[in-house]
């Protein structure tokens, strides 16, 4: 089933050359089926290539998906044009009195800076109180999973002494959760970040389930036991070249940076990468839509 966006975003184009299966409003109003409306907090710098990588995801699904795009009131972003925001965006004293099946918070470039600190904060924390009254499940991914493992459990970040930037296999802890079914017992996700989260507080939480870790990247997948929150400390999302495109842009900032581990054939930047994590990245957003929303999200919410 297709994803509903509209005729004029950039990233339509780009999904109908890869055979994404999408539509219009015009269509999608003449089918006699209940849709799935998903809400996502965009906030990546980059936010075209940000919807491009999400859609992808969430149009690989038997489910119609209805996508709204938000964005914040107290920071505005500078890499994305004006007119592009005032087209697909919307703020959340517009959609506040809604109610969404799933939400995407999306990664952001602050990992380095304390929760309070983001420009943000006070605005994000007030979205992911509304969540929870107002969303079925709420995926949080990157920066977003850490800042919902800080706000709701309690669980704070650290620096690491180097970017954790690469390919990493990981295990399967739960290995009868729902977002799993079919994944295999050793699987392969990017990771791209400057601080973690410890996976004995995860642990010992008894509102939290890790899911999925790597030895050397650490937790990746974690969920909370009623289904609500789902955090991905990963990019399970990204594009074969995104790393490389990251890895390219620090060294041109000067930056004390390391190569993307398990990344690049031989080691070799000239190298295109090998992707080797897109199989599950379709199979996990096809699962959260499924089974933590679809099979949960109530058919009337009034």
């Amino acid at each position: 089933m297709p994803i509903n966006i509209p005729k004029q975003l950039p990233a339509r184009e780009i999904l109908e050359q890869e055979n994404i299966f999408i539509m219009d409003d015009e269509r999608a109003i003449s089918q006699d089926i209940r849709p799935l409306n998903i809400l996502i907090l965009n906030l990546m710098p980059e936010k075209e290539k940000a919807e491009t990588q999400l859609l992808r995801l969430l149009g690989n699904s038997p489910l119609q998906v209805n996508v709204n795009f938000l964005k914040t009131n107290s920071y505005e972003s500078t890499h994305t044009s004006k007119q592009h925001l005032e087209q697909f965006y919307t703020t959340f004293p517009e959609i506040n009195n809604l109610k969404f099946d799933g939400m995407i918070i999306t990664g952001a470039p602050v990992e380095l800076l304390e929760f309070d600190q983001v420009k943000y904060w006070s605005e994000l924390k007030e979205i992911m109180d509304w969540a929870d009254q107002h969303v079925t499940s709420t995926l949080h991914i990157c920066w977003g999973a850490q800042a919902a493992l800080y706000y709701y459990y309690g669980i704070g970040k650290f620096e690491l002494d180097r970017k954790c930037s690469g390919i990493y296999p990981h295990q399967i802890f739960e290995q009868n959760d729902l977002l799993l079914r079919g994944f295999d017992d050793q699987f392969y996700a990017p990771h791209s970040r400057y601080t973690d989260v410890a996976i004995d507080s995860i642990m010992k939480n008894p509102e939290l389930k890790l899911l999925a870790a790597s030895e050397d990247a650490g937790a990746l997948l974690i969920s909370s036991r009623n289904r609500k929150h789902v955090m991905v400390t990963g990019h399970l999302e990204y594009d074969s070249d995104s790393l490389a495109q990251e890895y390219e842009r620090d060294l041109k900032k000067g930056l004390e940076i390391h190569m993307p581990e398990n990344y690049f054939p031989n080691n070799d930047p000239t190298q295109p990468p090998i992707n080797r994590w897109r199989s599950h990245g379709h199979l996990f957003f096809s699962n959260w839509l499924n089974y933590y929303v679809y099979q949960e999200t109530p058919f009337s919410w009034s």
